[in-house]
């Protein structure tokens, strides 16, 4: 619990011209030699992430990019994987080399702009030329850079190979910060009173790591600690007995999605009870959006798309959420066969044709900003979005009852309920 995880992580992206010193300014950033560094153009091909504490902003993840002017077939396969991070980050760094500005860093500068994601102009490798090269020529660049950037955007000179200029850079850093990824909304614990207590429900199958729980799990109990709550960790087969051991009945009930039907079978009515999932939803994304999709999911019929999608790439177990369980149960809802794919990973999919939902996990390995972009991208294609957790209790038809602790989606769901 000690480490924080990459979805609770600020995202930096370097951007830049082959050779202008992005992986050697990462390695600098870092303290260590994350990329590799070469005066050979395109060494960086693939995205490279590095998880770090960077003073003062705290944990981070550094991703180096490949040259936005690679060249050949291979090299716009490599420029569109840099171009797709824009999706999920939230700071970028755009690394020139010296006072050069020309086409390829308007491009970028133009994308993070309509990206809305904060920027700043690096220029680097200026210990050789911070002397030589004549004071008109930097006002000149500047120039040049606040031509195709605003007056917010910092333009700063760094020397990644003898340091100069980097405390410059996480200064900038600190003050572009999005406010949605600085302010970190809470996970469970203003859903409880002062030293309240939460009964978390957590079931020990195939899909549990070896030794651990899995992440919202973990992220539940330390919220609780962080905030002075109380917990107590069961599973399933535990509840009634723990609940007839307290001698108060607990505040809230937390249980994992595959058996949210027993558990609010065995929790009193009037004791509040949601989902891990849906508690990642808040977290992570706009949980009154998410009840809006569940809500389509019940006008699927027999022979629509569906696309399910991770965030993560796993090894599928042998009753897996998104491939098995899910599809039966959307099937269900549907009342007949469904036509259902399934995108993994941190690249945003392509939707079929004909798909009439999206269902997405619980996205905790990633960002809010990520998820609330994978949100926008979705509104944009006029498709519904749900999650997992949602989707799963309203299969199980117990959906209203996990989104009463949380008024303003409920109500967001039944309206769109009775909009059908």
């Amino acid at each position: 619990m000690s480490q924080t995880p990459k979805g609770l992580r600020l995202h930096i992206a370097l951007f830049g011209r082959r050779n202008t010193g992005k992986s050697s300014l990462c390695n600098a950033l870092a303290g260590q030699q994350v990329s590799i560094v070469s005066a050979t153009p395109g060494t960086t091909t693939d995205p490279v992430e590095k998880t770090l504490e960077l003073s003062p902003l705290g944990p981070v993840v550094l991703l180096d990019t490949a040259g936005v002017d690679d060249e050949g077939s291979l090299g716009q396969l490599r420029i569109a994987r840099s171009m797709h991070l824009m999706e999920r980050i939230d700071m970028a760094l755009l690394v020139t080399e010296q006072m050069t500005w020309g086409q390829h860093e308007a491009r970028i500068a133009a994308l993070l702009r309509e990206k809305h994601i904060p920027f700043a102009v690096v220029r680097n490798k200026m210990d050789a030329h911070r002397i030589e090269r004549p004071q008109s020529d930097a006002a000149s660049s500047a120039q040049d850079i606040h031509g195709h950037c605003d007056d917010t955007v910092p333009i700063i000179d760094v020397s990644a190979k003898t340091g100069f200029g980097l405390d410059a850079v996480r200064t900038a850093l600190a003050r572009l910060s999005p406010e949605h990824a600085l302010r970190q909304p809470p996970l469970l614990a203003d859903l409880l009173p002062a030293h309240g207590l939460a009964v978390l429900v957590v079931p020990i199958d195939t899909g549990a790591p070896k030794g651990r729980l899995i992440l919202p799990q973990v992220q539940a109990i330390r919220d609780s600690l962080d905030n002075h709550k109380f917990c107590m960790v069961v599973t399933e087969e535990e509840l009634l007995l723990a609940l007839a051991r307290l001698q108060c009945a607990p505040d809230l009930v937390v249980c994992d999605s595959q058996v949210v039907q027993r558990v609010v079978a065995d929790t009193p009515p009037d004791i509040p009870v949601t989902t891990f999932s849906i508690l990642m939803a808040r977290l992570k994304g706009d949980l009154a959006a998410f009840a809006r999709g569940a809500a389509a999911l019940t006008r699927l019929e027999p022979g629509d798309a569906v696309c399910i999608q991770e965030a993560c790439s796993h090894h599928p177990q042998k009753d897996d959420i998104a491939r098995v369980k899910l599809p039966r149960l959307l099937r269900r809802l549907a009342g007949g066969e469904l036509t259902i794919t399934v995108e993994a990973g941190k690249e945003f999919p392509s939707y079929p044709a004909n798909c009439r939902a999206i269902v997405h996990c619980g996205g905790c390995v990633i960002t809010r900003g990520n998820m609330l972009a994978r949100l926008h991208a979705a509104a944009d294609a006029h498709l519904p979005m749900t999650n997992y957790g949602m989707a799963i209790s309203l299969a199980q038809g117990v959906l209203e009852r996990v989104l009463s602790p949380f008024p303003q989606a409920l109500c967001a769901y039944t309206d769109a309920m009775a909009a059908r």
